[in-house]
């Protein structure tokens, strides 16, 4: 690529002269002068102010597409002529939601790293949806999702079992009972992840099957990631719902205890999620390993 498309792609990304300055490591100026280059060299304007701000006109977006696609054809290149030395060059940019990117897969990229060292990765986290929107958007290459939803246009595939707990804390006035009838579970105090998480997704379409509206529960407060639950519970007589493999940790330790519900399984699996059709050579060696790999 031309490095004239790549401060494009700079300014483009984050809608600032000077912020794509300080991400390439050069002056203000000389981005102005490469967007100016560019947009004659395509003999239209790419941006345009407003007040103190500045957006893509259509052209610029178009033209974003484009350069967007030029750079991962780029990135296949240099990941098809690494594969010829069995070097494996190139670039995966993987989106992880939350309970995946903080608990799972932080040690398969490491040893995803060890093995290929020259294949160069980013991890970027949030929800299950925002996760895939980046997928969709081109903003990553792979998505590791926990929701129970599909959208179109995304092939999932199944990596992990995971089932989804009620868990209190071990001093909590609930610590001792074993089983909530669902009468019980309906009253007692919860706390929840944000609206947008796949565990959130996971345990509203459950509890569905047996007649309940999650909304309807005693619900406390949304809390936007599982760590922030686990802290709250600690002052928290009530009960969280959380991915097991969040919490093996504090059950290992005793801070939490674990409270079944009956006739309530909230199973689910974690699923790798690319577009259809696009399928990023990397992000194929990425999805072998991580269906290969020994959790």
């Amino acid at each position: 690529m031309d490095y004239r498309d790549t401060v494009f792609l700079s300014v483009a990304e984050n809608l600032s002269f000077s912020k794509a300055a300080e991400e390439l490591f050069i002056s203000q100026p000389a981005v102005t002068k490469h967007i100016k280059e560019l947009e004659s060299k395509l003999k239209t304007a790419l941006f345009e102010r407003k007040g103190n701000k500045i957006y893509m006109t259509k052209a610029g977006k178009l033209t974003y597409r484009h350069l967007m696609t030029i750079k991962q054809h780029y990135g296949e290149l240099e990941f098809e002529l690494g594969r010829l030395n069995d070097t494996f060059n190139g670039t995966l940019r993987i989106g992880a939601s939350s309970t995946i990117s903080q608990y799972l897969i932080p040690k398969v990229i490491a040893a995803f790293h060890k093995r290929y060292p020259k294949i160069q990765l980013y991890l970027y986290n949030g929800n299950s949806f925002e996760m895939e929107k980046k997928l969709m958007d081109n903003e990553i290459d792979l998505a590791l999702v926990e929701n129970a939803s599909s959208q179109a246009n995304i092939k999932y595939i199944d990596f992990l079992e995971d089932e989804i707990v009620g868990v209190t804390a071990s001093n909590s006035m609930y610590a001792k009972r074993k089983w909530l009838s669902v009468a019980e579970f309906r009253e007692i105090p919860v706390v929840l992840r944000e609206q947008g998480s796949g565990t959130l997704e996971v345990i509203q379409k459950t509890l569905l099957k047996q007649d309940i509206q999650a909304d309807k529960l005693n619900i406390i407060i949304h809390l936007g990631s599982t760590e922030a639950i686990k802290n709250f519970l600690y002052d928290f007589d009530g009960l969280a719902l959380v991915s097991e493999k969040s919490i093996e940790r504090e059950l290992r330790l005793k801070d939490l205890v674990k409270i079944n519900i009956k006739h309530i399984h909230m199973n689910r699996k974690f699923r790798m999620a690319i577009q259809q059709g696009h399928e990023v050579a990397a992000a194929k060696l990425f999805l072998d390993f991580l269906t290969d790999y020994n959790f």
